[in-house]
């Protein structure tokens, strides 16, 4: 394994795990409060301890932060998954759920000493006033943003607010080389689930999907029609990355490619209460195949999906075993804005399988980042170094073998392609070359389509050799491959600050091994029935 996988690769999967502990398995529970200090000697016992503290302890004591502190060594003493949530978490935490947030819809970055606007979100606050990409805002409702340093907390303050108020905007626009002024209405901003949704050739449509929020379902339906307009008889649907989120949602989507009656999971609590979740006879895909990508940091809702799709004999499992993780969380509040996840059942999949994987060491790291295990182990390199368990062996309708504890794994393994991974330095460096690129040459790509683009982009090569004139020689070294790699991933980001997302996963999934794999398969006729 070369140094600059083993810089950035497990950064990948721990941040994308990280963010899985926040968006959980939910089932569709009405929220309750919990009262910590009723009448229980136990709820008492705490109670009386704070106020010892409080009132005759030697020093001040911060009691709230000490009593979020005991929260969390509480709950360490549980499973991973079972989390304490601040209020201050929470907020933001539930805006990614929602799928939505109040505020002027921009994508921003502090650009030397300026708040500059990188993108202006479609049908939103700021496109509908006239915003553009590249204005640097200046003022905001009388407060100076430029010229002192400011973090991302504090304009997000300043930018979001309540439905329907107005912020006052001064702005820069560099194109014009003016100061202009603009009244924004703040309103709702849709935070995206689905990355990406195209066709991969004429039959075969490809789906992106990045968390199972509460507006999850229905981009992925829109997704769905759309491809089947254009003539799909075959999906890929990419879960890579993508660390789970509401069950019900989850079991929706299933719905989609299951026929009527098909058991899609199970849960089962403390008190052996089983909980069934059956297909109906709703779906619009029913009779097309489904290709599942899933990589390590697929998790939760996400597996969910792969081994109702695989229990089913329904859809063909692609890449590497998932993360396994097979319990469900209730939110329950606490009262002050804060909350806990706190793990109430687990959930199997339609043959009996449980796909948790063990977490009796859980505090030393490996259990949310096990990607070195995994890589020195020889797993993502190879299928046949994927250890399973004879005694969770299932099968499947249709005769295949399955197997729990410990993630999905996949019916065809793609190894991981370590060319496609460079240092941390270039993954920064990269994103703010290409905005700073596309900020001095305004004109350049002005009218371009993206198969205009797709053909034509840095032909001479300017680009690339510009970019690497402005790095370090010591992050200069890239074999043949890794460097036609690079281009492909500068080429995309390009492609994403003058389009759109799904403008990024286009090109990029261009040398994608597994999407590679689904097409080679896709060609041989795959699935072939027995």
């Amino acid at each position: 394994m070369n140094r600059k996988t083993r810089i950035f690769l497990p950064l990948i999967i721990a941040i994308s795990i990280a963010v899985g502990i926040f968006l959980g398995t939910s089932l569709n529970y009405q929220k309750k409060t919990i009262t910590f200090f009723g009448g229980t000697p136990q709820e008492r016992k705490i109670k009386r301890l704070i106020d010892y503290i409080q009132y005759e302890y030697v020093d001040d004591v911060d009691t709230d932060s000490l009593l979020d502190g005991t929260i969390k060594n509480m709950l360490d003493k549980l499973d991973p998954h079972s989390v304490y949530i601040s209020a201050k978490e929470l907020e933001g935490v539930s805006e990614s759920m929602n799928g939505k947030f109040v505020g002027i819809g921009i994508q921003f970055r502090m650009y030397k000493d300026s708040l500059t606007v990188v993108k202006v979100l479609d049908n939103g606050p700021s496109e509908r006033a006239g915003l553009k990409a590249g204005d640097r805002i200046l003022i905001a409702d009388n407060d100076t943003l430029f010229g002192k340093k400011i973090g991302s907390d504090y304009i997000l303050k300043t930018l979001k607010g309540k439905p329907n108020t107005d912020v006052n905007l001064v702005v820069y626009r560099k194109s014009e080389n003016k100061e202009l002024p603009f009244t924004i209405t703040r309103g709702e901003v849709p935070i995206a689930s689905v990355d990406a949704y195209y066709m991969l050739n004429e039959h075969l449509g490809y789906i992106k999907v990045n968390k199972f929020a509460a507006t999850t379902y229905e981009e992925f339906k829109e997704a769905l029609d759309y491809l089947i307009e254009q003539g799909m008889e075959k999906l890929v649907l990419d879960l890579r990355h993508n660390p789970g989120g509401y069950l019900q949602v989850a079991t929706k989507i299933i719905d989609e490619f299951l026929e009527d009656g098909k058991l899609i999971v199970f849960t089962k609590n403390k008190k052996d209460r089983i909980d069934e979740t059956f297909a109906t006879g709703k779906g619009d895909f029913e009779k097309g195949h489904v290709f599942v990508l899933i990589n390590g940091a697929s998790a939760s809702a996400s597996e969910i999906v792969a081994g109702a799709l695989q229990d089913n004999d329904k859809g063909t499992i692609v890449g590497r075993r998932s993360f396994g993780k097979g319990l469900v969380q209730q939110e329950m509040q606490l009262g002050d804005g804060s909350a806990v996840r706190l793990t109430v059942s687990r959930y199997y999949t339609p043959t009996g399988r449980s796909i948790q994987k063990p977490y009796e060491n859980k505090n030393g790291g490996e259990y949310f980042n096990d990607f070195e295990t995994r890589y020195h182990n020889g797993e993502l390199m190879s299928a046949d170094s994927i250890k399973v368990n004879d005694s969770l062996k299932f099968e499947t309708p249709k005769g295949k073998i399955v197997y729990g504890g410990g993630g999905i794994i996949p019916d065809v393994f793609v190894s991981i392609d370590t060319t496609m991974f460079f240092p941390d330095f270039h993954y920064q460096k990269s994103r703010q070359f290409v905005f700073q690129y596309c900020d001095n040459h305004v004109d350049e790509f002005e009218g371009w389509s993206f198969d205009r683009f797709n053909r034509e982009f840095d032909g001479d090569d300017h680009i690339f050799e510009e970019y690497m004139a402005s790095v370090p020689s010591s992050f200069q070294y890239f074999t043949d491959e890794e460097k036609t790699n690079f281009r492909l991933y500068l080429k995309a980001l390009f492609a994403q600050q003058i389009f759109d997302v799904n403008a990024y996963f286009r090109i990029i999934n261009d040398q994608d091994l597994m999407i590679k794999k689904v097409i080679e398969l896709d060609n041989n006729g795959y699935p072939l029935e027995p």
